[in-house]
């Protein structure tokens, strides 16, 4: 499994990942940007007191704040633009990899949908019960907090990857039977969303990584059969 990871961390200077890369910054750069001018532009506009100077300081302190919040905001909207292109990285992986696979299965607006419905579902319920287990037993936040996200990124990131080769009902079979290394793949994606600096690449890395799990396992499946 180390072995996947070290792969996905090595195709990160692949153009068609840097691509997705390049696009993630800039994108969060330019929100970044338009919410400092935006806050700006908006103080300007209002006049919230009569003493000039003192209207001033608040203009500053508003448009501070904007660029201090834009800043914090800055690594979950990279995540977020690289998110919605995971497919590229996984189609890099393949390329590169996994040559002989031949095209990938159309995904439709209503499967990425209910897949997605279903996901937000589980998190839900999971999620619920983590909170109920820290109450119930201090102490434990961070095993729950690895446990409860490494099945969850483990699923979400499978899903990802699976369903761009398998019909739904088959990339659920092969999830089962294979819910241990799954489990253990979302812990490391896990850990990676906790590591800073790392965080803004840990989607990519993780699609890129989750593709050779996947692989193995589908190859694994078809030479026992």
């Amino acid at each position: 499994m180390f072995s996947d990871l070290g792969r996905a961390f090595e195709q990160l200077g692949d153009p068609a990942i840097r691509k997705v890369i390049w696009i993630s910054i800039g994108g969060a750069l330019a929100v970044m940007v338009l919410l400092v001018l935006g806050a700006g532009a908006a103080m300007q506009w209002l006049t919230l007191v009569d003493w000039g100077w003192l209207d001033g300081l608040i203009d500053f302190i508003a448009t501070f704040g904007a660029f201090v919040l834009a800043f914090m905001a800055f690594p979950a909207i990279a995540v977020t633009i690289s998110t919605m292109m995971l497919e590229d990285v996984a189609e890099a992986v393949e390329q590169r990899h996994y040559p002989g696979l031949g095209p990938a299965r159309p995904v439709s607006v209503l499967a990425g949908l209910v897949s997605g419905l279903r996901f937000f579902a589980v998190w839900l319920g999971v999620n619920l019960v983590a909170f109920l287990l820290t109450l119930v037993l201090p102490g434990i936040n961070l095993v729950v907090f690895y446990a409860v996200n490494g099945y969850l990124l483990g699923r979400e990131y499978y899903e990802i990857v699976a369903l761009r080769r398998l019909p739904a009902k088959e990339a659920a079979v092969l999830r089962r039977s294979n819910r241990g290394t799954v489990f253990l793949a979302g812990l490391v994606i896990a850990v990676l969303m906790t590591v800073p600096l790392v965080n803004l690449l840990a989607p990519i890395v993780a699609a890129a990584f989750m593709v050779h799990v996947f692989q193995r396992l589908a190859t694994k499946i078809s030479e026992s059969s």
